[in-house]
């Protein structure tokens, strides 16, 4: 099996064991049930500490071999969310569009939908995804950017990502 997906959920409280982590097992579940190709969760739990947030997005694409990575949490305006910092020093190519349309959608459902600064970028042959810590927000982000991540994953040399398609349609151009 070689596409690896990382689930980072970034969380002081989560990573202590304060409430469960509710947020990675959204995103597994979406993707679950978004993809048709096998693949296999690398994931981490860790609290909002830049550095550990960049050593773990590093040793997840380098080590690990994870062609995706979606995070979770760290995204808010508060003092200790960094997570865009810590994507935005490991990434070579940043995609400020994923967090352009995760804010558009957002905003249908809250307000402070603006207060949001989640991103994407490129680091190695891996997308990083950043998404909020809400599972209900996650699921909603994801709908909107997931249709591209197949096709971006291509772009950067990555392995080929099949998508149910009765669940999602995922865009490739026709060749």
């Amino acid at each position: 099996m070689d596409i690896k997906i990382g689930i980072v959920t970034v969380s002081d409280r989560a990573s202590q064991g304060v409430y469960e982590d509710l947020s990675g097992k959204a995103i597994m579940d979406t993707l679950d049930e978004y993809l048709k190709s096998d693949w296999e969760s690398v994931y981490a739990l860790i609290p909002d500490e830049q550095k550990l947030i960049e050593e773990t997005l590093k040793k997840l694409s380098e080590e690990d071999g994870c062609c995706l990575i979606v995070t979770t949490g760290g995204t808010g305006p508060a003092p200790r969310d960094v997570t865009p910092e810590a994507t935005e020093n490991v990434c070579t190519k940043m995609l400020p569009g994923f967090g352009e349309l995760m804010r558009q959608i957002s905003l249908k459902y809250v307000p402070t939908a603006i207060l949001s600064r989640q991103t994407a970028g490129i680091y190695n042959k891996t997308l990083i995804i950043n998404l909020p810590g809400k599972p209900k927000s996650i699921k909603e982000c994801l709908d909107a950017v997931f249709p591209a991540v197949p096709y971006c994953i291509d772009l950067i040399g990555g392995p080929y990502i099949e998508c149910n398609e009765d669940v999602i349609k995922c865009f490739r151009p026709k060749s």
